[in-house]
């Protein structure tokens, strides 16, 4: 048996772009033309000059480690809410039909939310008792990767030729959500069709990763061929997913990607999906003008991930949703 196979990463494919220019104010449109460009590509996209302090990052992968290490008893305790915050096991997403379950385990938390503002995908956090800790280093982490998601959202625009802020205009209450993901180290003997994840495309706007130096990332290039996208020392690597895909009417692209840990080592992901507020009107006529006749109708941001929850996460359809 095997794993399932890659080719080594073309560096075209997946451009580095340093937006310390954009982040400072020292050259923001020429940062911008560079992500406008690569979103139109694979959609895939390493950013350097992100400005996280190591030191958070260190932080949050330690308590995630010990998090997943521990005694199955013990995240039983902080097992995924119905406002999708906490545990979730192995085997606990459906990416795609058919296929064999999924060989990773996540840990959920977002900003914790207020009964005042109901929704369904909104809630308060579950720390673990056992792990005191990891609540603040989770805290913290998420504060800093949101903030590089609102820099790119910047971007995005002045590279649309749009307002600076008009990715951002409803974000006073994000359904952002961060997640641990975990990677057990896989075995061949499982072969080609067992994936960590396997694949699929990411539901919300956009996705900001910090990947730890095991590697096992693949992406879907355009030509049909898996290719790697292997770790960059102090990097972060961000994709394009669904929802701003369909609010660019397809100009941005949101790539299949997947997860082989063919290392022998356990594998840390540290996730943030960005999604503005659920109110916030997924039109790509205000995007590209009101002469656009795409198929795709107006949705919401908190309507439209809703949907697809309901469709990939198990827990939800247990309780009948």
């Amino acid at each position: 048996m095997s794993y399932a196979r890659a080719e080594k990463l073309d560096s075209d494919l997946i451009p580095v772009i340093d937006i310390g220019p954009l982040i400072d104010g020292s050259d923001p449109a020429g940062v911008a033309a560079r992500l406008h460009s690569a979103s139109q590509g694979l959609g895939f996209i390493y950013i350097a000059g992100h400005g996280i302090p190591e030191p958070v990052i260190a932080a949050a992968r330690r308590e995630a480690f010990a998090f997943f290490r521990a005694d199955t008893a013990e995240k039983e305790a902080v097992r995924v809410s119905q406002s999708h915050r906490g545990w979730i096991a192995q085997g606990g997403a459906k990416m795609q039909d058919g296929a064999k379950a999924d060989l990773k385990e996540s840990f959920v938390w977002g900003w914790d939310g207020a009964a005042a503002d109901a929704h369904p995908l909104r809630g308060d956090n579950l720390w673990p008792a056992f792990r005191p800790g990891m609540s603040g280093a989770a805290m913290a982490y998420l504060d800093a990767a949101h903030g590089v998601a609102y820099h790119l959202m910047r971007g995005f625009a002045l590279g649309l030729s749009l307002p600076e802020d008009f990715f951002l205009q409803t974000t006073d209450r994000p359904l952002s959500r961060a997640s641990f993901v975990y990677y057990p180290a896989q075995d061949a003997a499982l072969g080609p069709d067992q994936f960590g994840v396997g694949p699929h495309t990411d539901f919300g706007v956009l996705t900001v990763l910090c990947q730890d130096d095991v590697g096992g990332l693949q992406v879907l290039n355009v030509d049909g061929t898996w290719v790697e996208a292997p770790p960059i020392p102090g990097s972060l690597i961000v994709n394009v997913a669904d929802l701003l895909a369909r609010w660019t009417g397809g100009a941005y692209t949101s790539t299949p990607h997947r997860v082989v840990n063919s290392s022998g080592r356990e594998r840390m992901s540290l996730v943030l999906a960005y999604d503005p507020n659920p109110e916030t009107l997924i039109d790509p006529r205000q995007v590209l003008g009101a002469g656009y006749d795409g198929k795709e109708p107006p949705i919401t941001c908190g309507d439209y991930l809703l949907a697809r929850f309901e469709r990939a996460f198990r827990y939800r359809q247990r309780a009948g949703r």
